[in-house]
């Protein structure tokens, strides 16, 4: 099987550290292409870094995200506290500008979107955030790319040692594990769902619930 080379945004995040984190061990990652404003600050033969300060604008480093083979993009905020303008433009409208640059640059690449649990698909239900994940899932998967995977996890629990975990989502997590279990998933598990499917294994749809994860990253 052909090694993969990813892109990876988010690494500073907690879901793009924990997404980095097992794809440096994972054997089927050949090297690892980190976009992000600030360093992620981990050093590995695998690794490259570039820092970038304004994701509309890839213009100035779009001729180093060619031959790429995946993207697996965990950039997000919350919508708490942020007003709707902000909402849409960080998760919509910066997350297609990067995917068609992505496009244009790597066309038979796999683009793996981190998006979230009760997102709308119809955009027209009356929860914000659910309704702008629902429109950015859907123009993503009219891109040109290979293939668009929408990845839609709950709880998400990190490694031990993560440096990017917020402090009030810890007490989270162990109210999932307490309440829910199953609503919970470890990162170590998104990325081995989003390099399954990079490898070319379909799993009968291009939107991952949270059994849809488990069950690729146990494949």
């Amino acid at each position: 099987m052909q090694k993969l080379k990813i892109i990876i945004t988010g690494a500073t995040g907690m879901v793009g550290e924990g997404v980095l984190n097992h794809c440096l061990k994972d054997d089927r990652i050949e090297s690892i292409l980190s976009i992000s404003r600030r360093s992620c600050n981990v050093s590995h033969p695998k690794l490259t870094e570039i820092l970038h300060s304004n994701f509309e604008d890839l213009s100035p480093i779009q001729d180093q995200l060619k031959g790429y083979d995946a993207c697996f993009f965990c950039l997000g905020l919350s919508s708490v506290g942020v007003s709707a303008d902000d909402y849409y433009r960080n998760t919509y409208t910066l997350t297609l500008h990067v995917a068609n640059t992505l496009a244009e640059q790597n066309p038979e690449m796999v683009f793996c979107y981190v998006s979230g649990a009760s997102t709308d698909s119809t955009e027209k239900g009356r929860i914000r955030w659910a309704r702008v994940k629902g429109k950015t899932e859907n123009d993503l998967m009219k891109l040109p790319f290979k293939a668009v995977y929408n990845f839609r996890p709950g709880g998400m629990e990190s490694f031990k040692g993560a440096q990017n975990v917020p402090k009030l989502y810890k007490p989270v997590i162990w109210g999932i594990k307490l309440l829910a279990p199953k609503k919970l998933i470890h990162l170590s598990e998104l990325a081995k769902a989003m390099i399954s499917v990079s490898t070319g294994k379909y799993y009968g749809t291009n939107i991952l619930e949270i059994a849809n994860i488990k069950e690729a990253g146990n494949d």
